[in-house]
């Protein structure tokens, strides 16, 4: 490893591990709550812990004033809910775009399984190549997801890792099987750090339990956004995260520890 990458590895994580906020959704979902007000949102956030935001380079003046010396992520490929397929994800950005925005990291999304996923294999793996010269990480966002795949499977997700792995990445973001026993299998199958992703929100019992429940199977910490940045107080709620990726309390203590009220 060269010292670039490793000092920017340093840059978008602590100790190892990750607590990794993206708001690139505008894209996707429109200017959703939370990310109206950007600025205000990632002043918060990164106040509650937060090692690295993510978002797409257009914004990245809106980012850095506010980050409280966190790290940043820009991502490099997108597509829309209303559009006619949204896992057919197009590149937005190449890595002297990312590195002029500010960049510590790049991020690129693969659908492993869909009907994009050949020329998403060839996209990241020209993008790890790039970035190598550069000394920037990858973070490789790799999920199942295409026909014949239901759930987060953990033999597909394994599979999804260890393609993210093979391409050249640096950390894997995927999604969670449901239990750590389950989940094992995924962390197993690659050498790489392993950040879940947090899907759409539930209550802060089932956000903490599954946080603790990855953390227990093996992964280095989370990539959770609308968990997050759609919380009411997202200031608070990374707080909890940050108490299990970083100092591995339980669900229940770390949402008492941030002030949050503990229900299932």
């Amino acid at each position: 490893m060269s010292a670039g990458l490793s000092a920017r590895l340093e840059r978008i994580s602590t100790d190892g591990r990750y607590l990794i906020v993206p708001m690139d959704h505008g894209i996707t979902l429109g200017a959703v709550n939370g990310l109206k007000d950007l600025e205000g949102t990632v002043d918060s956030i990164t106040s509650g812990g937060a090692d690295a935001v993510l978002t797409q380079k257009g914004v990245a003046d809106r980012v850095h004033p506010h980050k409280n010396g966190s790290g940043y992520i820009v991502h490099m490929n997108a597509s829309t809910s209303i559009g006619p397929d949204e896992n057919d994800k197009r590149v937005t950005c190449n890595i002297e775009e990312a590195i002029r925005a500010g960049a510590d990291a790049v991020s690129f999304h693969i659908n492993v399984g869909s009907n994009y996923e050949p020329k998403q294999i060839e996209d990241l793996a020209e993008l790890t190549s790039e970035a190598a010269r550069y000394g920037l990480p990858v973070l490789a966002m790799a999920y199942a997801r295409g026909p014949g795949i239901e759930g987060d499977e953990p033999e597909y997700l394994g599979h999804a890792v260890r393609l993210a792995e093979e391409l050249g990445a640096d950390v894997v973001k995927t999604g969670y099987s449901g239990d750590a026993e389950s989940f094992q299998h995924v962390c197993d199958s690659t050498n790489l750090p392993i950040v879940i992703a947090g899907g759409s929100r539930g209550t802060d019992f089932e956000t903490a339990e599954m946080v603790r429940g990855a953390m227990d199977a093996g992964a280095s910490g989370v990539s959770m956004g609308r968990s997050i940045f759609q919380h009411e107080d997202p200031e608070a709620i990374t707080r909890a995260v940050a108490a299990i990726v970083h100092d591995d309390h339980d669900a229940e203590d770390a949402l008492a520890a941030a002030g949050l009220t503990v229900e299932a």
